[in-house]
């Protein structure tokens, strides 16, 4: 069975792919801070797999802890998701996140050398164009400079990644900028846990609807768009999930030596916020409580994505719509509160 390295293992995505690498026969092994991510999710990826997976408390900036688990395991894969992702944090605090998000990769990819390892997944972003000219957006899309720090640092890393693997190594890799994943695993095991005050979308209609905030702010309604507020391509997790462990798949039957390349993950699609809204108040039966707000520094108008590149290399396309994102998503804040409820009484 192969090990795979999943950095940020335990995190919102990376649980999630923990658990189809394990459905798929592979071997997972997770190195998470849980800086932004809880012991619990451990056990609710047991709970779906019923395994326990190697698990290392650590800082991928610390590189006596890689080299301890590179020399522990033969990796033969790495999915790194290991990284702040918070567009209006990166705006308020761009050192933080350029030192974790490149500085981070950077670490990653000096042990990487060392160890030779071949297959590379990097947690990329729709960030890295910008606000883009035409749409829906494709690999060729041009780059524009991004509109926060935290898209300026997916922007560096992929050229990081392709500048490594110019260098003569025998690094393959492939940069998947994915759009905004929502959602949850359909058991209600695992799903978003932001802690604190959530930086998305839906977890904050979820928490709304669940009385744990007074109000959802929309921010802005005066974008040209059909009805005024932001359009994003919404995701299913699952269907995230899935299209990284293809990725795998692929790179172990790629045969040149260096390889480098890029696609878009989401659905073809794009929501507005209001469409969201609707989605989840349709699912739930709940009227929402939300007010118009300003606009917020670093967003961007609208952007999709055309898949037609993923489609073909990875055989790959979205399976789940966004009213069962918005389903799985309230069975799984329903079940948080839940808990949250029990704790309070025991």
């Amino acid at each position: 069975m192969k090990n795979i390295l999943v950095t940020g293992g335990a995190g919102y995505i990376g649980s999630h792919v923990v658990v189809k690498l394990h459905e798929h026969g592979y071997n997972p092994i997770i190195i998470d801070d849980f800086s932004n991510s809880q012991h619990s999710v451990i056990q609710g990826i047991k709970n779906i797999t019923g395994k326990d997976f190697k698990v290392y408390e650590g800082d991928i900036l610390d590189q006596s802890l890689l080299k301890k688990i590179f020399g522990n395991h033969k990796i033969e894969g790495i999915i790194h998701f290991a990284a702040k992702k918070a567009v209006g944090e990166s705006v308020e605090k761009p050192l933080y996140y350029y030192k974790n998000n490149v500085s981070g990769l950077v670490s990653l990819l000096e042990v990487v050398k060392e160890f030779n390892v071949k297959n590379l997944i990097f947690s990329s972003s729709c960030t890295v164009y910008g606000q883009p000219d035409k749409l829906p957006v494709t690999e060729e899309t041009p780059k524009k400079p991004a509109n926060s720090p935290y898209g300026n640092t997916k922007q560096i890393g992929e050229e990081i990644i392709e500048d490594t693997i110019n260098s003569g190594t025998t690094l393959k890799a492939i940069a998947l900028r994915y759009f905004n994943p929502i959602g949850a695993h359909p058991s209600s095991e695992i799903g978003e846990l932001p802690l604190g005050t959530p930086n998305n979308l839906v977890p904050f209609i979820t928490q709304t609807a669940a009385g744990l905030r007074d109000s959802l702010t929309v921010f802005g309604d005066n974008y040209d768009t059909p009805d005024g507020t932001c359009i994003r391509d919404y995701i299913h997790v699952m269907d995230l999930a899935d299209a990284h462990v293809r990725c795998i798949e692929y790179l172990e039957v790629e045969n040149s030596d260096q390889h480098f390349d890029v696609l878009n993950i989401g659905t073809g699609r794009g929501n507005t916020v209001l469409e969201v809204i609707n989605a989840f108040e349709s699912v739930s039966g709940l009227k929402l409580n939300f007010k118009i707000g300003d606009r917020r520094a670093g967003d961007v108008e609208q952007i999709f994505a055309q898949v037609d590149k993923s489609r073909q290399i990875l055989k790959w396309e979205t399976q789940h719509s966004l009213t069962e994102a918005m389903r799985d998503s309230w069975k799984w804040q329903q079940k948080l509160s839940n808990k949250s409820s029990s704790d309070s009484v025991s």
